[in-house]
């Protein structure tokens, strides 16, 4: 059986592929030695069942092999594997390399797309990419401007392009793509810009767009049926979205989709969140703002929305509700249930039937969070669903030019796109976070196409009378709602986590730290400096019957703003530089993708 599954894996590789990318997705993420996907699965849990590093001897994990990208900035994302075949991205420009994992990394091919450099300004929060997708033969990238192409695994060459949307007016991208039956899910990035957001269906083969479907505005143009579209089992109504906004303030809305997708191949429901409304000044868009800051369950053929559920309406802090939804199948009291879990930038983590969108738990998962007293879980309240502020960290009822302080969490949130895992061993969930607060002034910011829509000044710092650093690495309870374990960071964990069989969970730190923790005690069992800081997600396969764990080094991000663009005014990078400058005493610019293994 070993042989024929390689045959299989050399056909794919070759584009030899099934009818169906679904097919195709489903039978690789379901063969450890491989990664297609930046999730490892369409659940997004994160876990592998690769076993070979165990409790019992990650401490002797030793470097295998490294590989420079050639770019400086933040390298957020994971490499892929497919076969005897590694594919590494980079920030912008959008490198792509294949590299030959029988000879150490040796170069096959490599694709660097032609972009216009003044896609960089525009970017919000460094020029950053989460990564790549591999279905059906083909290799997916989304470039910084937002040009979507398909490339041959085996050669580079592209197959197909196409542009999604418009640097001119802010549009850009930063995430990674989902290949989900015959399509191609993407996203696209511009909030601070006052773009419209929106999710897109492309035909893989082709790149003929299927859909298209707004997260603001028209029924029509949001794919909302008003009477089978719910919201905790009711019915949004006609002009849901509209009804929350002030004349045509959603036309300039935001709610961008630069998170993570999942997908549900039994329920055909493809899931992400939506980003902040524009602009950051509350006291512009009065209204709840529908459906920024909202979970959405789409229809995968038709892009349909069947429910959605707005976290933080009317947002006033910047609390983007993109983070990943993570899906699993566990026990709520007697009853095994579909659960979809996503830890929100506003420092609630939630847990939702994914079949109905019914809420079930919410509660904070750092202890810090102060804006907002708890979320209302009464079914019989008026506030159902609601977070129930506080009016002392409340920016709208502070007003304009009011520097509202001690608000925790800071406006990237108690976790920001960094993904956390989930074990089916242990039913834990593993957490990089944030242990960040913020001062926030608002004021008011006229809309101009392609320039910044902000409105708002801010600074950030630790969380207030707690261990004196910015992060935490936790485990969570979702059925419980309650944090079972948490390791301090002097900085935010700004790395995604990687949670296996072995009973060890990954990730990294901002000073380029890889870390090997116990899943059960949290207790750490190894940890190896890297030439740079990490916020790339760790990844593991295996390669002639050796499991190796791979990483990219590469400091950046929104925390990293200040190191990756040589930023020293502490508000610039929208507050982060002044939060994080201690960092440059740690670690440097580099990208380097670095490959461990346990000694022969």
């Amino acid at each position: 059986m070993r042989a024929v599954h390689l045959l299989a894996v050399s056909a794919g590789i070759l584009g030899i592929a099934p009818a169906l990318a679904n097919e195709d997705v489903l039978k690789r993420t379901a063969n450890p030695a491989e990664q297609v996907l930046q999730t490892l699965d369409y659940a997004n849990t994160r876990y592998s069942k690769l076993d070979q590093i165990n409790t019992g001897n990650v401490n002797k994990l030793q470097v295998a092999w490294t590989f420079s990208t050639g770019v400086l900035r933040g390298h957020e994302g994971s490499p892929l594997v497919v076969g005897d075949v590694m594919f590494v991205h980079t920030p912008f420009p959008n490198i792509v390399y294949a590299l030959d994992l029988n000879q150490d990394g040796k170069i096959i091919w490599k694709y660097e797309p032609k972009q216009d450099p003044n896609v960089i300004p525009v970017m919000c929060c460094d020029t950053v990419n989460r990564g790549l997708a591999y279905a059906d033969g083909a290799i997916f990238l989304h470039q910084a401007d937002t040009t979507i192409v398909s490339l041959d695994a085996k050669t580079g060459k592209v197959n197909w392009s196409v542009q999604n949307g418009d640097p001119k007016i802010g549009e850009t991208n930063t995430a990674t793509v989902l290949p989900v039956k015959d399509k191609l899910i993407v996203g696209i990035a511009g909030a601070e810009y006052g773009i419209r957001g929106h999710i897109t269906a492309y035909d893989l083969k082709t790149g003929k767009q299927a859909w298209r479907a707004y997260n603001l505005g028209p029924d029509s143009e949001m794919k909302i049926d008003p009477e089978k579209t719910t919201e905790l089992g009711k019915p949004v109504g006609k002009d849901s979205s509209l009804k929350t906004w002030e004349g045509d303030q959603w036309k300039t809305g935001g709610a961008s989709t630069w998170g993570w997708y999942s997908y549900d191949p039994k329920l055909n429901l493809v899931y992400y969140g939506t980003g902040n409304p524009s602009t950051w000044n509350p006291k512009q868009r009065p209204g709840d703002n529908k459906w920024s800051m909202t979970i959405f369950a789409r229809d995968a053929d038709t892009g349909v929305a069947k429910w959605v559920y707005q976290m933080t309406p009317h947002d006033e802090w910047d609390y983007d509700g993109i983070n990943e939804m993570i899906l699993t199948d566990q026990k709520i009291g007697d009853k095994e249930r579909p659960l979809l879990t996503h830890f929100d930038r506003n420092g609630f983590g939630y847990t939702l039937d994914r079949a109905t969108g019914e809420l079930l738990v919410a509660e904070k998962y750092d202890p810090a969070v102060n804006w907002a007293t708890k979320v209302d879980q009464d079914k019989s309240s008026k506030t159902y669903g609601r977070p129930l502020v506080v009016a002392k960290y409340s920016t709208d009822q502070n007003g304009e030019d009011t520097n509202s302080k001690g608000i925790c969490p800071a406006a990237l949130g108690s976790k920001d796109q960094q993904p956390a895992a989930f074990s089916p061993k242990t039913n834990l969930f593993y957490v990089p976070t944030n242990h960040v607060c913020m001062d926030y002034e608002p004021f008011r910011v006229s809309y101009t196409p392609g320039q910044p829509y902000v409105g708002a000044t801010l600074s950030m710092y630790p969380a207030p009378n707690s261990h004196g650093g910015m992060g935490n690495f936790i485990a969570w309870d979702n059925v419980a709602g309650k944090i079972k374990w948490s390791n301090p960071e002097q900085f935010s964990v700004w790395s995604g986590a990687l949670a296996t069989a072995g009973d060890v969970v990954f990730y990294g730190t901002l000073e380029g730290y890889l870390k090997a923790v116990d899943a059960k005690s949290g207790k750490e069992l190894y940890k190896f400096k890297t030439p740079s800081g990490i916020i790339g997600n760790v990844m593991t396969f295996q390669h002639k019957g050796k499991q190796n764990i791979a990483v990219l080094s590469g400091v950046g991000g929104w925390a990293g703003i200040g190191l990756a663009a040589g930023l020293t005014d502490p508000n610039a990078g929208l507050g982060a530089v002044g939060g994080y400058a201690a960092l440059s005493n740690y670690t440097n610019l580099g990208g380097q993708l670095t490959v461990f293994n346990l000694p022969n």
